[in-house]
């Protein structure tokens, strides 16, 4: 009697990524959402007559989201799909790195 097996991992459609194509255009409007979030941080900074701690605010926003937006738009469908708890070494299938490949 076998206490243990091992059983295969099976793979759903819905646990398929997105294509390169709507990843790639998910980033883009993330990016631009972000980078109209600093102007607006820039503009109100300087054209708002406002105490310190909020034009603080506003110039702290102004500089650090573009940081912020180029890692979101650089970072590859982080997140997407769970990784395999227990991805033998004779998968069959394309390794991760290489998914982008004729989608």
């Amino acid at each position: 009697m076998k206490l243990w097996h091992r059983r295969p991992i099976v793979h759903a459609v819905t646990d398929a990524r997105p294509s390169l194509t709507q990843d790639i255009g998910r980033r883009e409007k993330r990016y631009l959402i972000q980078m109209a979030i600093r102007t607006i941080c820039l503009v109100l900074a300087v054209v708002l007559d406002t105490p310190w701690p909020i034009r603080a605010l506003f110039i702290a926003g102004a500089i650090f989201l573009p940081y912020v937006a180029v890692i979101g738009a650089n970072e590859r469908g982080k997140g997407d799909t769970p990784e395999p708890d227990d991805a033998g070494p004779n998968q069959n299938e394309i390794p991760r790195h290489r998914r982008e490949i004729g989608s």
